[in-house]
């Protein structure tokens, strides 16, 4: 089983999370921002990972620590995961509806952390949660996990659709980078023979 358990301690937060790749979608989210709960259990759920997150933070202050540390932690445990990466499918992408929303998302499993960003959203908030932490989230999990991940937005209306659609292609898009491709079993999918 490609799994990893990774925790992230400072003065702002406290993370525990473990994954499994290879997993049925099971998860046990509590991180101190409900929104981001909703958020990362559709992500589990629809990447088939079995993700177990809690998060003691300063939400006194906002969501941001929480928010940034947990895309911090999952990315590292993303990667941890995938292990010398042999025999992956490297590349991954999904156009998905929800609703009126129609987001793109789009993976290449490079070991280069990066984050195209092309969501624009119609509010500030979705209920208590400040949407600009959504970028925030998909930026520390990007370059931590070693991804190069792209979203771009069709059409929407509603920002909590928008946001939806995106973590639910991204549980997807991911998946399907990181499974394991029979064709090429034991082989790193990248002709300099490594990814790092």
């Amino acid at each position: 089983m490609r799994q990893a358990e990774t925790s992230r301690k400072t003065a702002e937060t406290d993370v525990r999370l473990t994954l499994c790749l290879d997993g049925s979608g099971k998860s046990d989210v509590a991180t101190g921002v409900g929104f981001l709960d909703h958020m990362l259990t559709l992500f589990a759920h629809h990447g088939r990972f079995d993700l177990t997150v809690s998060c003691a933070g300063d939400t006194q202050v906002d969501d941001h620590h929480s928010v940034e540390d947990i895309g911090i932690a999952l990315g590292q445990a993303f990667r941890e995961a995938l292990g010398g990466k042999a025999g992956i499918r490297r590349y991954g992408h999904i156009i998905l509806p929800m609703d009126e929303a129609l987001v793109l998302c789009a993976a290449d499993i490079s070991g280069r952390g990066y984050l195209g960003y092309d969501v624009t959203l119609p509010t500030e908030k979705v209920g208590a949660f400040d949407t600009e932490l959504a970028e925030e989230f998909w930026i520390a999990f990007a370059h931590n996990a070693g991804v190069t991940l792209h979203f771009k937005l069709f059409s929407g209306r509603n920002s909590h659709h928008i946001l939806e659609a995106c973590f639910k292609a991204a549980g997807r898009c991911l998946r399907q980078a990181s499974s394991l491709d029979p064709d090429s079993a034991g082989e790193i999918p990248s002709t300099k023979g490594v990814i790092a």
